[in-house]
């Protein structure tokens, strides 16, 4: 599958899925931008090692995803530089596990703005030029909470619920335009994300590090596995093809069969 001359920005992509995701888009062969918190060195040497790799060229934004105005910054950026913006994935994402109850407002507005509202934005300054082409593909990183919930993430499984909407939204208002707008919901996937938030299951559940990995991660996928970052990057690859033109406003679950039950 060829995505030559195409160009491809990634959210929340120094790490995890959404690294995972630019360098599939990189082999396939499109320029990438690369967005995300972290150490500058390592965010540099990822930037220059899929350049390396892929012989393509790869930016990093700094955008802060909270930020509706650097959003835009950051697809007027990728425009600028490339001529166009034709994948765009919203992957960005954060979590903070408590009872509802003991939830931290700023927390609550933080996820809502990272995890929800940062699609909107992205998507918003995205759609001009892609309706302009005639061709467009959004995937936005959802996960299996935008279809099932679980407790002490209110924040989270409320922005999740929210992306679906939005793509459902997106994908109508976008059928004629040779774009597409697709979520997909891995379920548990042994990301930084991942692991930053046993500790803090661990004290809400009063669990053990053991007991978080297998009785409430693991017990919600029945393949017992974690679902790996390179089976999303290959979902999110065929997504981005022509292959996947009519598969539009969908909520598309890689969960191990989790919300199967």
């Amino acid at each position: 599958m060829s995505l030559q001359g195409k160009v491809a920005v990634v959210t929340g992509s120094t790490s995890g899925i959404g690294l995972a995701i630019a360098k599939a888009y990189a082999g396939a062969g499109a320029h990438i931008v690369i967005n995300g918190f972290g150490d500058a060195d390592a965010i540099e040497k990822e930037r220059a090692d899929i350049e390396t790799q892929f012989g393509v060229e790869a930016v990093y934004s700094p955008a802060d995803m909270s930020k509706g105005d650097q959003i835009a910054k950051m697809i007027a950026d990728a425009e600028s530089t490339f001529g166009s913006v034709d994948i765009l994935v919203n992957n960005a994402g954060i979590q903070f596990v408590s009872p509802v109850e003991d939830f931290p407002v700023e927390k609550w507005d933080q996820i809502i703005a990272i995890n929800m509202s940062s699609a909107f934005h992205a998507i918003r300054a995205a759609l001009p030029g892609m309706k302009a082409r005639k061709w467009g593909r959004i995937i936005n990183t959802a996960s299996a909470h935008a279809l099932v919930a679980s407790p002490f993430k209110s924040a989270y499984v409320t922005a999740k619920h929210g992306i679906a909407g939005l793509t459902k939204t997106v994908a109508l208002e976008t059928a004629t335009f040779g774009i597409t707008c697709i979520a997909i919901c891995p379920g548990y996937v042994w990301t930084p994300l991942v692991e930053k938030q046993i500790p803090e299951t661990m004290e809400a559940r009063h669990l053990t590090r053991e007991q978080v990995i297998n009785d409430v991660l693991l017990h919600a996928q029945p393949t017992k596995q974690f679902v790996t970052v390179e089976e999303v990057a290959d979902l999110a690859l065929f997504l981005s093809s022509e292959g996947a033109k009519s598969i539009t406003g969908t909520i598309l679950p890689i969960d191990g069969g989790w919300t199967a039950e």
